[in-house]
């Protein structure tokens, strides 16, 4: 079964909370970031260690360790998108097409174990970087492949959704 792929741009979870999860960026501040994602990668173990882990709950949908894989993935892209924002002035961002990844990776085939080990050491990662930032680095800015501009502060606001939101997808 193949997942259509994500085509929306994402970056509008900036501007207004998300309908689907209730997740609202504009009442998060910067400091709580690397909190949220701790408590989010605190998460994912038990959502791992469920029976049906690797069944898709329908065609559209991914299976739960899927999502988990995907998450593992977020939080390294982003740790390297913050790095290059913090090494380089304006850099662009190398396309990721998260769908084609899935496949490649065989998200649904991977070893529940290793990824909630992967996704807990990728979060402590992204976690302790977003929190050494210091504040006069955060307006440095960076740029996804789409042209999105973005600064280091609007990128943890940008980023954290993701994990969220698929926390709540795999809970229902």
């Amino acid at each position: 079964m193949t997942i259509p792929p994500d085509t929306k741009n994402w970056t509008w979870v900036l501007e207004r909370p998300c309908a689907d999860c209730g997740f609202d960026s504009g009442a998060v501040e910067y400091d709580d970031i690397p909190g949220l994602v701790r408590a989010n990668a605190a998460a994912w173990p038990a959502v791992l260690a469920r029976p049906d882990v690797a069944v898709r709950p329908d065609e559209q949908t991914w299976s739960a360790l899927e999502y988990s894989a995907h998450v593992r993935d977020v939080f390294r892209i982003f740790l390297e998108r913050l790095e290059l924002m913090l090494a380089q002035d304006d850099p662009r961002f190398a396309n990721w097409d998260q769908d084609e990844t899935a496949v490649a990776e065989r998200y649904g085939e991977q070893d529940p174990e290793l990824v909630a080990a992967e996704l807990g050491a990728a979060a402590a990662a992204v976690a302790d970087a977003f929190a050494a930032v210091p504040p006069a680095d955060r307006g440095r800015r960076g740029l996804r492949s789409d042209g999105s501009a973005f600064t280091v502060d609007s990128l943890a606001r940008y980023f954290v959704h993701d994990p969220i939101h698929h926390l709540r997808d795999v809970r229902g």
